[in-house]
């Protein structure tokens, strides 16, 4: 996709959401953070309905650790592959409070040290919290942008490096949270509604009826 296109779009993008931000519900960076472990291969939803009553009893990594495994389950048990889940945000919890000041790292490589964190998650907080110019590749942004050509691209690594490389440095801050709710409420991986899609006429995909 040339440059125009791609400048066109996300100035599309920015027009129709000024200030595109997640979904998940939080209230600190350590909120985030759990929220965003809990929200592999979940909903946003499912999460925000766990977490009201997470956050209420336990929002620090202290508090959350003093719940212990089999109290945290009872706040989470409603989101998928909970058990791993519950381990991951224990362990890291303990690190944090051993290594971290009880406070959630700015640094990538810090980040992906904790249990239950990778790339994508790492991604998510340096962008959302820290405001850094980064994209967390999910299914939604994957697939969006091989469809419609932004980026082409076998692994999620890959799709970053060149979204990284080809949106204007303007847009980077909020492409990640734009390319998500495009893919999530538009662009959809069955039967995207292209109808109502504000960038179809710069779209590779258009009325292609196969979904990526």
């Amino acid at each position: 996709m040339n440059k125009q296109k791609i400048q066109e779009i996300f100035a599309r993008f920015k027009k129709s959401n000024a200030k595109p931000t997640t979904e998940l519900i939080y209230h600190s960076p350590f909120e985030l953070l759990i929220a965003v472990i809990l929200s592999a291969q979940a909903t946003d939803i499912s999460v925000n309905k766990a977490t009201i009553d997470l956050f209420k009893a336990a929002n620090t990594p202290e508090k959350i650790f003093a719940l212990g495994d089999v109290n945290l389950k009872k706040y989470i048990k409603t989101i998928g592959l909970y058990n791993t889940k519950a381990a991951n945000i224990l362990k890291t919890c303990k690190i944090l409070i051993d290594k971290h000041d009880s406070r959630v790292p700015k640094d990538r490589a810090a980040l992906e040290e904790l249990p239950g964190v990778g790339r994508k998650t790492a991604n998510v907080i340096l962008n959302t919290y820290f405001g850094e110019p980064v994209i967390a590749v999910d299914t939604h942004i994957f697939r969006v942008a091989n469809r419609i050509g932004l980026a082409k691209g076998k692994t999620p690594l890959e799709v970053e490096k060149q979204l990284m490389k080809a949106i204007p440095t303007s847009y980077l801050h909020d492409a990640h949270h734009w390319l998500i709710l495009h893919g999530r409420y538009v662009c959809t991986a069955r039967k995207p509604r292209c109808p109502e899609c504000l960038i179809r006429d710069l779209c590779d995909y258009k009325d292609k009826t196969v979904a990526v």
